[in-house]
């Protein structure tokens, strides 16, 4: 019999979690050293309660942008080593440079560098506290898959990869056709007489129905379940979960009752949200081209270093509604790149210059995007734009692929910042899945959680 597990966490209740314990593990540690050592620099009272608000605002943003909250990596101690000391220099820098909103530097300069070393530590000692308790297989949420059509293995590892806390024990499946020897070996096969019995001695905290729309449940499968809800036994559907935890849609499970599973987010249609949007649009590309003239001296000696040719290049891309238009970006391949025909651009293309892979990795290759969001024909937060003959060729290979242009493609968008560059069918569905979470999520808080991706993405320097 598995061991009975602790209560389990939701994804939205750890970040919480993460947060909440930072700010007051940081605060506490804080105070602690001021009593002790006489610290003076950083006081919490009454009466200076607007310079903790400035510090926890800054701890809480450089924590979003340093990755701090991304749960796949907060379970792991060398990525948390790294992101702690990132937003904890960034924090204290930003802290000490603001005096307007803080107290003046201390006389005594050392103080800074114990108010750097209390808030690494607090933080650090946290951390290891939350992955050694929180993450450790007690509080993982413990899921029974049933139904009559699905890829168990599938469902199992595209589940825990983005929730390593949500753990897939077995499952139920009542088509005979089900081929047993695909599914892995730690994965457990019930029968349906099976369900309350695997329940009750492998602790199971949810049923997850995976069955197929056009076929249902099996009727005593079905009287199961309904009595498992009549209890208030947790019972979801897979389309809805898979969707809560990797934040993409499963447009491969929707079949063809496409709007049943797809309501669009209001603010595709909300004037106020795409007046502010195409107002942040033009100031942001002015600000972006300006900055594009200033480093553009030292982009064109680079490029008349090691990647000779044409500093700019168009080419033709997919835009809102279908409407084609020329995309401007800095020259990154060779000149003959596409001699033998179009083709998706692949990690460690052979056919990008050494000065080329430097300027993807720093994004620097796309600020002449900006002209065309100053144009409309973009914006700053949307779908990739992708060719049209590969446009074509996706529409009839995945379903509603040409439901990305909805909206206007985007210089940075949900699809980017969460997935991998796209060179295949693969890839290319995942980020299908991404663009459509986004469009039917579509507000200001996923807006600002992908402008904070994006910046994590260029420091971190991962552009592709």
């Amino acid at each position: 019999m598995s061991q009975k597990p602790l209560i389990h966490f939701e994804i939205s209740e750890r970040k919480v979690l993460l947060r909440l314990f930072d700010m007051l593990g940081v605060l506490l540690t804080l105070a602690i050293v001021g009593i002790i050592f006489k610290f003076d620099y950083f006081k919490i009272d009454t009466s200076n309660w607007s310079w903790t608000l400035v510090f926890l605002i800054y701890l809480n943003l450089f924590g979003n942008i340093f990755e701090l909250y991304d749960l796949q990596k907060a379970d792991r101690f060398d990525s948390v080593i790294k992101n702690v000391l990132l937003t904890t220099s960034l924090t204290v820098l930003f802290y000490i440079l603001t005096p307007f909103f803080t107290p003046s530097l201390p006389e005594n300069r050392l103080q800074i560098l114990f108010f750097f070393i209390s808030v690494a530590g607090a933080l650090l000692i946290w951390r290891f506290l939350y992955i050694n308790l929180i993450s450790s297989p007690r509080f993982y949420k413990r899921v029974l898959v049933v139904g009559d059509t699905f890829d168990i293995k599938l469902i199992a590892e595209s589940l825990q990869k983005s929730d390593p806390n949500y753990f897939v024990v077995g499952y139920i499946h009542t088509d005979q056709r089900f081929k047993t020897e695909l599914v892995r070996d730690d994965l457990i096969r019930f029968e349906v007489q099976e369900l309350q019995t695997a329940i009750k001695e492998h602790h199971i905290n949810e049923v997850l129905v995976a069955s197929a729309y056009q076929k249902g449940l099996m009727f005593s499968l079905y009287n199961q379940l309904n009595e498992l809800l009549k209890r208030g036994f947790p019972v979801r559907e897979y389309t809805q979960v898979y969707e809560e935890v990797t934040r993409r849609i499963p447009v491969q499970n929707v079949d063809k009752d496409f709007y049943r599973y797809f309501p669009f987010s209001r603010s595709n249609q909300n004037k106020f949200y795409i007046l502010i949007f195409r107002v942040l649009d033009i100031i942001v590309s002015i600000i972006g081209i300006i900055f594009g003239l200033l480093i553009s001296p030292f982009i064109f000696i680079g490029n008349l270093v090691a990647n000779r040719g044409k500093f700019f290049y168009t080419q033709e891309r997919v835009g809102k509604n279908g409407v084609v238009f020329n995309i401007l970006k800095l020259r990154t391949m060779n000149k003959d790149a596409e001699s033998t025909g179009p083709q998706y651009a692949q990690k460690n293309d052979f056919r990008i210059t050494r000065f080329g892979k430097f300027l993807r990795r720093a994004r620097i290759d796309e600020i002449p995007q900006f002209y065309n969001v100053l144009k409309g024909d973009m914006s700053l937060i949307g779908p990739r734009p992708e060719r049209p003959i590969f446009v074509k060729e996706l529409s009839e290979l995945i379903p509603f692929y040409d439901t990305r242009h909805i909206i206007k493609p985007g210089l940075t968008g949900w699809a980017q910042v969460m997935a991998k560059y796209g060179d295949c069918h693969d890839d290319s569905l995942e980020k299908l899945q991404y663009d459509l979470y986004y469009i039917k999520h579509r507000g200001i808080f996923l807006d600002l959680s992908i402008l904070l991706k994006t910046l994590s993405t260029v420091i971190f320097f991962r552009g592709q």
